[in-house]
């Protein structure tokens, strides 16, 4: 069993991104770390290939500077990693086209993906990468079991009014939620040994049909700030502010 987890380079969870003259975000002092979605997605991978025994595969689109998060993700245990060498300029069908080439070229049972990235919060990328493959998906599992022959994956899927629960037939592309799982520490041997784990570069010209891009960022404006709070002297006064509000 071969399984394909897509990662992006986000920054780190508890950053503060200013906007900076000119509508551009100021990145220079922002640390990077793995999209927090995309670790679920590894970590639910490494726990497949220890249960049933399977061959894990990280991929990334981007530059040079996505190297460190594809070592952070192979010292949690994947085999190896592979990066489409393209630069931040593409959108989103363009990425999704870069990753459909690689599981071709890999021919995976599996794809797991986080079911966001937390910088632009778009969920678009995996149902683009599934129509592109023609594969069924679940998405936002919190849970995965597959069949006694590994042709089949059950799949827990967080929705709007609770749980449900769909079988796909693979291979399939699967997105991860926050329950899914906890992910694991790299160990200092982990460390160690994703620096001598396989890492291919694909160059971006190789990548077929890419097309052009269809949508960019023109630019960031900050949110307003938020008036100070009030001190009330009561219910009394609550109820007042808000029926002068119409809230009541």
């Amino acid at each position: 069993m071969k399984i394909l987890v897509t990662v992006k380079r986000t920054p780190q969870r508890d950053s503060r991104i200013n906007v900076a003259s000119g509508g551009t975000l100021a990145m220079e002092s922002i640390e990077f770390e793995i999209n927090p979605f995309d670790e679920l997605a590894v970590e639910e991978a490494i726990r497949l290939k220890e249960s049933r025994g399977a061959e894990v595969v990280v991929v990334t689109v981007g530059g040079e500077v996505c190297r460190r998060q594809l070592l952070s993700a192979m010292a949690m245990g994947p085999d190896r990693a592979i990066r489409v060498d393209a630069g931040e300029a593409l959108d989103s069908l363009q990425i999704a086209k870069c990753l459909a080439e690689v599981a071709r070229r890999e021919a995976p049972d599996l794809v797991l993906s986080g079911k966001l990235a937390i910088d632009d919060e778009g969920a678009q990328i995996p149902a683009m990468l599934a129509a592109l493959l023609g594969w069924p998906q679940a998405n936002q599992a919190s849970k995965i079991e597959l069949s006694p022959d590994g042709k089949v994956a059950e799949v827990v899927c967080e929705v709007d009014a609770g749980l449900e629960t769909v079988e796909v037939t693979l291979p399939a592309l699967v997105t991860a939620d926050l329950r899914l799982n906890e992910p694991r520490y790299a160990s200092l041997p982990g460390i160690m040994k994703a620096k001598k784990k396989p890492m291919e570069v694909i160059p971006f010209d190789e990548i077929p049909d890419s097309g052009a891009t269809r949508s960019a960022v023109i630019g960031y404006r900050a949110l307003p700030p938020k008036p100070p709070g009030r001190s009330l002297g009561g219910v009394d006064e609550l109820v007042e502010i808000l029926s002068e509000k119409k809230l009541i």
